[in-house]
């Protein structure tokens, strides 16, 4: 065992779940040989504790990093926010400066309130959203968070959630008052959110803009102008989406604007902060409805975001990874071509990701990740990219990938995949850990 997955055994042991965050549990990469924890990370590299190098071909922070790890120019914007610093009784200039900025670029936007975190800054727009419009039923699509207003929706049905990213969430702790205030509807299936509006008292709508699929047939028009016309408040989730195809919300794209947006993971490159931007008529009733909290007011995350919305504005940073995202999809089309294997792909360009077709796919993702390590990369079966993936970098990942797919395809051939695995399929989705 190395030194990481020694902490990993003794972290199970005195932290429910062992860590803080699912995505990050290290079952859901390579069971007993991942390294789990880091040292230090720089540009899209990082060094595990027994100061090993890796290269990350995979989550980047959990898609935090769009500018990479330890930016320079960030780094010593927050260092000095530190040093000046972060707290005291009086509030930051800096929330005021990044406010600004987020309606500049949301021209139908007014106000804005920032947090820390994703779960945070949905539970504040639900409230919000709520309070406006009097009533308590929403309709949702895409994954929202841990809060215990979304988890509601699998009181009715465990499996209400099933088809919103993380399969299996137990509503185990939810009050059970709140059985019938959500209900899920499918991506593109217009017509199952409007039979849901018709059917319940829905005052709210929300939903990611775009995660596995694009919009087809106008449906995100279709979605405005049905909550338009009945009254009801559009949210658009772009926790994950914004600034990765577009400079701000990726409805910009479409053309679309909701009542309220949600911003977080990369507009910080690193650092915890998060936005809820909205119209001002709406967010007014943040003043009528009680939301506070005394680390929203700390100065680094504003500082950190400030200083990286400027840079991704003067490197063109959604276009370069996009680009980046579009030529790591192509270069996997095409092994998986050689070594016939059919892929199947879901995610923005950006956050490019694919299965195997084969009833092997879970133990061929564990596979490639185990292959891969070994030679120096972290890597699965999808990369949230950053503007640090370089030619150079991703010359070395295509050569080192492509040689697991030929062993892919050796097991397709006949080879057991078992066999190959030194450790337990990933787990995928949610299930409590023993």
């Amino acid at each position: 065992m190395n030194k990481g997955q020694k902490l990993w055994k003794k972290a199970k042991s005195i932290i429910p779940g062992g860590n803080m965050l699912l995505s990050k549990n290290p079952d859901m990469f390579l069971p007993g040989y991942w390294p789990t924890y880091f040292s230090k990370a720089k540009g899209c590299k990082l060094w595990d504790l027994d100061n090993k190098e890796y290269i990350d071909m995979s989550l980047m922070g959990v898609g935090t990093n769009i500018l990479g790890y330890g930016h320079p120019e960030v780094d010593e914007s927050v260092n000095k926010a530190v040093k000046d610093g972060n707290m005291s009784t009086l509030n930051c200039p800096e929330e005021v400066f990044l406010a600004e900025k987020f309606i500049d670029l949301h021209p139908w936007a007014d106000m804005i309130k920032f947090a820390r975190t994703g779960g945070e800054a949905n539970a504040i727009a639900i409230r919000i959203a709520r309070a406006y419009s009097g009533r308590d039923k929403i309709a949702v699509c895409g994954y929202h968070g841990w809060h215990d207003w979304y988890l509601s929706a699998n009181l009715t049905d465990k499996k209400n959630l099933n088809d919103h990213l993380l399969p299996g969430l137990d509503p185990l702790g939810v009050p059970q008052n709140l059985k019938g205030t959500v209900y899920p509807f499918s991506y593109n299936q217009y017509e199952q959110l409007e039979d849901l509006v018709n059917t319940h008292d829905i005052g709210v709508i929300k939903m990611e803009v775009e995660r596995s699929m694009a919009p087809t047939d106008n449906f995100l028009q279709k979605v405005r102008s049905l909550a338009t016309k009945r009254g009801l408040i559009l949210i658009f989730d772009e926790c994950t989406s914004g600034f990765r195809e577009t400079f701000g919300g990726l409805h910009k794209k479409y053309d679309v604007e909701p009542d309220i947006a949600i911003f977080g993971k990369a507009i910080g490159n690193g650092y915890a902060i998060t936005a809820v931007i909205g119209r001002k008529e709406i967010m007014q009733m943040a003043e009528s409805t009680f939301i506070s909290s005394t680390f929203w007011t700390e100065r680094i995350g504003p500082t950190a975001a400030i200083k990286t919305l400027e840079v991704m504005e003067r490197e063109k940073s959604w276009k370069k990874i996009t680009k980046t995202g579009l030529e790591i999809k192509n270069q996997w089309q095409k092994m998986a071509e050689r070594h016939e294997l059919k892929l199947s792909y879901t995610g923005l360009s950006a956050l490019p990701s694919f299965m195997i077709e084969s009833k092997n796919q879970l133990a061929y993702k564990t596979l490639i990740t185990q292959e891969m390590l070994l030679k120096g990369y972290l890597a699965g079966n999808s990369v949230y990219v950053c503007t640090e993936h370089n030619s150079e970098i991703l010359n070395g990942y295509f050569e080192a990938l492509d040689q697991v797919f030929n062993l892919i395809k050796e097991c397709e051939d006949g080879r057991e995949v078992k066999n190959l695995l030194k450790g337990n399929i990933c787990r995928t989705g949610f299930k409590r850990l023993t």
